[in-house]
């Protein structure tokens, strides 16, 4: 890959701005009574955020652009939320898509529709919840496209039902896991790098989530971009969303269903086995990474052969982190596109 030129870039950010300037300020209204309180800040750059019942869940998402277009759907990971690509999706729309950015379960104004659900943070879990999402939007197929837990949940869905998959952009590669791989004891350095795991594993990293995930996850946000220098406003947008009622349940789940420490829910099993064979991604994909992503990560070598259509691999420089699409919007959004228009 050849990164863009310094006239490029500045002339994705005049777009970039135009496209921002259109789409405006939003508030929030017409949620459930929870939903409401789970997402009190307005999602800068976004129109009105729409809730819809999808599966288990009432889904909060943002709608934007023509809805008779190619549609994107992107994802976001932990712990960050929609406003990740708040500057993305203005492109894309502009483009002449149709983008859709739901809050991940536990995030946001999505919440379970029944209070005798379980909190489930599996992966196949996730993927699911897209799944249903796209039917109740009657969204046959999309482009997918996320990081960390949205880039494993949209791997998972390329994956498992490649028919509702137009494409693929994951933000570091091939993430799909299992409990079984995750017994596998990492080298020191690798572990050491997974310490929020462990403390997630203890009822005291349970009770100080709980208590601190605001403190928590800016500090994540730090150590997993160290190059990004984001303002509090920046991270107070999207720390509005740690507020769901289900949030801590749900990560704390997710991290201990890795582990085999937490089961999940039966009638997740037939995936989860599947998923447990890695099973390879035959959609069009284009896989990226920030050279300054300081999270655990795999390395484009090793998961290059679980990619068995066409693929491309787009190394961004400049610092740039873990949260490439809020970081690296232009980048994140030109990947897209180079999709989007197959």
């Amino acid at each position: 890959m050849t990164n863009p030129s310094s006239d490029e870039i500045d002339l994705e950010r005049r777009v970039l701005l135009r496209a921002l300037a259109v789409t405006g300020a939003v508030a929030q209204a017409g949620l459930l009574d929870t939903a409401a309180r789970a997402a009190s800040v307005p999602a800068d750059g976004f129109p009105p955020l729409q809730q819809i019942d999808a599966g288990p869940l009432s889904i909060g998402y943002v709608d934007m652009g023509p809805h008779t277009a190619k549609p994107v759907i992107l994802l976001h990971g932990w712990p960050y939320d929609i406003h990740s690509f708040a500057e993305a999706a203005p492109l894309l729309a502009k483009a002449g898509h149709r983008v859709i950015i739901p809050y991940l379960r536990g995030y946001g104004s999505t919440v379970f529709r029944s209070a005798d659900a379980m909190r489930n943070g599996q992966q196949a879990a996730l993927a699911l919840d897209v799944i249903a999402l796209m039917d109740a939007l009657k969204i046959p197929r999309a482009v997918l496209a996320g990081f960390d837990w949205g880039a494993r949940t949209a791997d998972i869905v390329a994956a498992l039902w490649p028919e509702r998959c137009l494409g693929l952009v994951s933000v570091s590669g091939y993430l799909i896991g299992s409990q079984q791989a995750n017994r596998a004891p990492l080298p020191p350095k690798a572990e050491l790098a997974w310490w929020y795991q462990f403390y997630f594993a203890t009822e005291r990293g349970r009770i100080g989530y709980e208590r601190n995930r605001h403190d928590f996850n800016k500090l994540i946000w730090q150590t997993a971009s160290p190059q990004w220098h984001f303002d509090d406003a920046t991270y107070e947008r999207t720390a509005a969303s740690f507020d769901n009622p289900d949030h801590v349940a749900i990560v704390i789940h997710n991290y201990r269903w890795r582990l085999g420490l937490e089961p999940g829910e039966a009638k997740y099993d037939a995936y989860e086995q599947n998923l447990a064979t890695a099973p390879t991604i035959p959609v069009a994909t284009i896989t990226m990474e920030g050279d300054a992503n300081g999270a655990p990560h795999p390395k484009p070598e090793d998961y290059r052969a679980r990619f068995v259509g066409r693929h491309e691999h787009r190394l961004i420089n400049g610092g740039i982190g873990h949260n490439l699409p809020q970081e690296a919007p232009a980048a994140f959004a030109a990947a897209v596109l180079a999709l989007a228009q197959i």
